[in-house]
Parts: structure tokens; sequence; C-alpha cells
């Protein structure tokens, strides 16, 4: 994705005449102002929500999440989505909770924040990021920092949204150095198949990707999430099934949709 280029708004015609008559003052009122581009055309937008049902089967959990898009907000003078996920599964005294919030830029489609809680049964799990993609580094709340590798970094939440940017092309195998955290590169992505998926929203048209992440404080090594994206130019997720810890697989199937 191209990097944001501000451009200058066209100024008043009568500022040379007032610079000419001695008016610098009221001149300067009328100096140039930046104005960002129009955001181009995404398969996603804000006020968009998806509920989902959700199951965790090692312990037989189950509850709702939901994703959904707010703002905008500016984040250090940029214009940004703000991107939630969200779920809660319960089964007697046992919870598990997950909550996501990033910050996305959408016209270079680079994070400029990340946010993550986590709560599972044994473990818990706190992230508190600000990115900086001109820069090409990032600084955690807990004093962690690096540099990234890109300058269109992205998080495990605005990876999501990423893909629905991308093709999918039929057997086509994707790899993506976009992740702010340079161990946690490449991110490779696979179009397994084209196939028909049934949700509580409905029957849909559906393209199955794989995506092998690495993340060793997660995973051990690499972990895989399989997503079910329609197979239109919306490219809603589906169903998300990935591996938590303790908790074992998680699937997440779409219930209501705009």
């Amino acid at each position: 994705m191209c990097a944001l280029l501000p451009f200058t708004a066209l100024v008043a015609s009568g500022t040379t005449a007032l610079l000419a008559q001695g008016q610098p003052a009221l001149a300067a009122q009328l100096q140039p102002a930046l104005v960002a581009p129009a955001i181009p055309a995404r398969p996603f937008h804000v006020g968009e929500r998806l509920r989902y049902a959700v199951r965790l089967s090692a312990v037989n959990l189950r509850g709702h999440g939901a994703m959904w898009v707010d703002g905008p907000q500016f984040v250090r003078g940029t214009e940004t989505y703000v991107l939630h996920f969200g779920f809660k599964a319960r089964l007697g005294p046992i919870k598990v909770s997950d909550t996501t919030e990033s910050w996305l830029d959408p016209r270079r489609m680079a994070s400029l924040r990340f946010v993550k809680r986590e709560r599972h049964p044994f473990s818990s799990h706190d992230e508190d990021v600000a990115l900086f993609p001109d820069e090409k580094r990032w600084s955690g709340a807990d004093g962690r920092s690096g540099e990234a590798i890109t300058a269109d970094p992205l998080d495990e939440l605005s990876f999501i949204y990423f893909l629905r940017t991308v093709p999918l092309e039929t057997d086509s195998i994707y790899s993506f150095n976009r992740h702010f955290d340079a161990a946690r590169n490449p991110t490779t992505v696979r179009v397994v198949r084209r196939e028909s998926v049934t949700v509580g929203a409905g029957r849909f048209n559906a393209v199955l990707v794989e995506m092998r992440v690495r993340d060793p404080a997660r995973y051990r090594g690499e972990g895989v999430i399989r997503i079910d994206f329609t197979d239109d130019e919306r490219r809603i997720p589906l169903r998300i099934e990935s591996t938590l810890p303790v908790a074992g697989t998680a699937l997440l199937t779409l219930e209501a949709m705009p």
C-alpha cells in the first residue's frame, strides 16, 4: 500500500493581492492547508458490525462475540478507523474473554495503536502498543519496544481487515512481512479452496484461507488460523477457527451482519 501523501489545498486567489497590500496578518490566515486525500474504497466501513456465536472445544464453553468498526478517531494527527473484536464464553465458574482494539489508518492500511486483553483459565495476556509507521518502530506500555521491517505495520486484528482487501486467488500462497514485531514475520496465507458455507447468518459462497502466524509466546512457535470469507467484494469473515492457550480450538461463526 502507498504511504499517505498529503496534498496542498487551493488558496483563495486574493492571497497574493493581500500580501502585496502589506496585510501579512490577514494573509497568514489564508495560508495553504494540508488536506488528507479521500479514503479509498474498502470492503469495510465505519458502522459495520458482525455478530458471532463462539465455541471453545477444550472446556466446551459457548458464548457470543462481535467485530465492529468505529470512528473516525485521530491518533497523533492521523484519521483512523477503530477496529474492535471481542468475545465472552462461560461454563459455570469457567470464563474466557478476549477484547482487542486496533487503530487503523485506512488510507495506507497501517496500524497506529493496538490494545489487547485476554483472560483464560489460569492465564492472562495484556498488550498496549503504539506503532510509529514512518519511523518503523513500536513501543509497548510494558516497556518493550522494537524496530519494524515495514512502514505499513499491522497487528493481529488489523491483519484480518487487511486480508479483506487481498484478491485471494485460488491456489495462491501469499507471504506478508507486515506484523509490527519483526520477530513475528512472515505471515503466510494459503488460499485453500472455494466452498459453500452455512452459518447462523445464512448460506454463502466462501473462500477458505489458512494463515500461519509466528507467535512463540502464545503458540510455542507457529499458530494456524483458518478463516472462511464471503466470496464477494465485501470479504465478510464467516468462520474463524484458531487455537487458544488452555481453551483449545476457538470457533466463531457469523450470526448476523448488516
